[in-house]
């Protein structure tokens, strides 16, 4: 609630500050805001041209916006109405300086006028900004409730972005691309190929692949050609050359899932292993400080409490190869208490508890949790649940393949996220995506398969994952 001072109240030589640091976030929103789009200013922009990506600069009327906070917050507070203000920028404000902002009544004047002396200076003390401002202060106490502000979505997606550079530090995966004969898939598969995370061989029905290069504008002579009409077979040969030592990786193009993984889980020349093959979605949720892992939405349609086991074990292989260093694997039910009329939530018990006992390795699991406190830490609290994993959910388990699917797609349409897709517990990691997805998607998943093949090869992540918050 805050609260003003009305002029009677305020005396010469009044002061407030307010402290802030800078984020990325400010950036952005300021620039959506003000219309001023200078590369100078926003995050990920490579404005000088060198190859490399460059260090933010704080716009300076984003500096100044901050003055208005503290007068019209604070001193005199709400109902302050501006009338003039001077400044002058001593130095330049990068992503993560702290500012204290700081105003000084320096003279009171009829019709309610202020005359307030305003700077802003960084942690150390340097200054940064200066002026004068001269405000006409309110004549009547007010307080105002600002909690009902609506919140702002910054739909960033900066999780994908850490991981196809780091995709790109490794060698890039010799892929089988089976069917790629649609504009899509074939330009998602170059695409990987051009940023350096894989090696494609097309293996597809060659009039139609050349069809689709010729509708996105590709050249397809830098690339290996398998022309085989039929799709069956050429996920037959994709499955083949897995054996043959020739590709580390399968990737789906433009046919259906069942025909691909109908040839990876056969009994004999598939791609099993002892493991239960499942799917992996990775989510790039604006806001969330990690991806989020749901598995199964689209191998295991109603898994029973094996294959659940299987399935939670190779999310928590995802989200460790991703750099997570010990995942939060949320069990997902209808509801957070144990209710045999619920099978789901006993599947979940029985998980957690697996967990304990060493069956399920490499993270921590909890549930059953509900989807809301699974993810958000006040719903947690208010539900009275004390858990490492509630509210901090990295891996959610969901109870059916429906359920996940549908997960995935509300967050995907809805929260606008961004999805990748895995298929793991297979001998080499596939990327099953689906016929809709974009080549930004395909290019996310083949960063996946590259940074899982890592982890599987050497038992370490490229790199451990900090948190991004906001």
């Amino acid at each position: 609630m805050a609260t003003n001072k009305t002029f009677d109240q305020i005396v010469v030589g009044d002061c407030a500050e307010i402290t802030r640091v800078c984020s990325t976030n400010d950036l952005l929103i300021f620039a959506h805001a003000s219309g001023n789009r200078n590369p100078l200013n926003l995050p990920d922009t490579d404005w000088t041209g060198d190859g490399v990506v460059d260090t933010p600069l704080a716009p300076s009327m984003w500096v100044g916006a901050l003055i208005s906070a503290v007068l019209g917050n604070i001193l005199p507070g709400p109902g302050t109405v501006y009338r003039t203000q001077t400044l002058t920028f001593h130095r330049r404000v990068a992503v993560g300086d702290s500012l204290t902002v700081r105003v000084k009544v320096t003279a009171k004047k009829p019709n309610e006028m202020l005359d307030l002396e305003t700077t802003v200076s960084t942690e150390a003390g340097d200054l940064v900004a200066s002026g004068m401002a001269e405000v006409v202060a309110p004549k009547q106490q007010i307080e105002f409730d600002a909690s009902e502000l609506p919140a702002l979505l910054i739909e960033r997606h900066r999780h994908f972005n850490r991981l196809i550079t780091l995709a790109k530090t490794l060698p890039a995966l010799p892929t089988a691309v089976v069917a790629p004969d649609d504009a899509s898939s074939l330009e998602g598969a170059i695409l990987a190929a051009r940023e350096g995370l894989i090696e494609p061989i097309l293996i597809g029905a060659r009039d139609r692949i050349e069809a689709a290069a010729k509708d996105i504008g590709e050249d397809l002579s830098p690339f290996s050609l398998i022309d085989i009409e039929d799709e069956s077979e050429a996920a037959a040969k994709a499955v083949a050359m897995v054996h043959e030592g020739k590709v580390k990786a399968v990737m789906k193009g433009h046919l259906h899932t069942d025909d691909l993984l109908r040839h990876i889980v056969k009994r004999d020349g598939g791609l099993r292993t002892k493991r239960r093959i499942s799917h992996v979605f990775v989510m790039d949720i604006p806001g969330r400080a990690t991806p989020v892992v749901i598995s199964d939405a689209a191998i295991n349609i109603a898994p029973d409490l094996n294959t659940k086991v299987d399935i939670t074990q190779n999310a928590i292989d995802a989200a460790l190869s991703l750099g997570l260093p010990l995942p939060k694997v949320g069990i997902l039910s209808a509801i957070e208490t144990v209710n045999p009329a619920i099978p789901s939530s006993l599947d979940a018990a029985i998980l957690s508890k697996m967990a304990e006992r060493n069956q399920i390795r490499g993270g921590i699991v909890d549930g059953p949790l509900a989807m809301d406190n699974a993810i958000d830490v006040q719903a947690a609290r208010t539900k009275g649940i004390t858990s490492l994993v509630a509210g901090r959910a990295e891996v959610l388990i969901v109870p059916n393949l429906e359920s996940g699917n549908m997960l995935a797609k509300e967050l995907t349409f809805i929260a606008h996220a961004e999805a990748a897709g895995l298929v793991i517990g297979a001998k080499v990691p596939i990327m099953l995506t689906s016929r809709a997805d974009d080549s930004r998607a395909r290019l996310a998943s083949c960063a996946l398969a590259l940074l899982f093949n890592h982890w599987k090869a050497t038992g370490n992540p490229v790199e451990t994952l900090e948190p991004i918050e906001g």
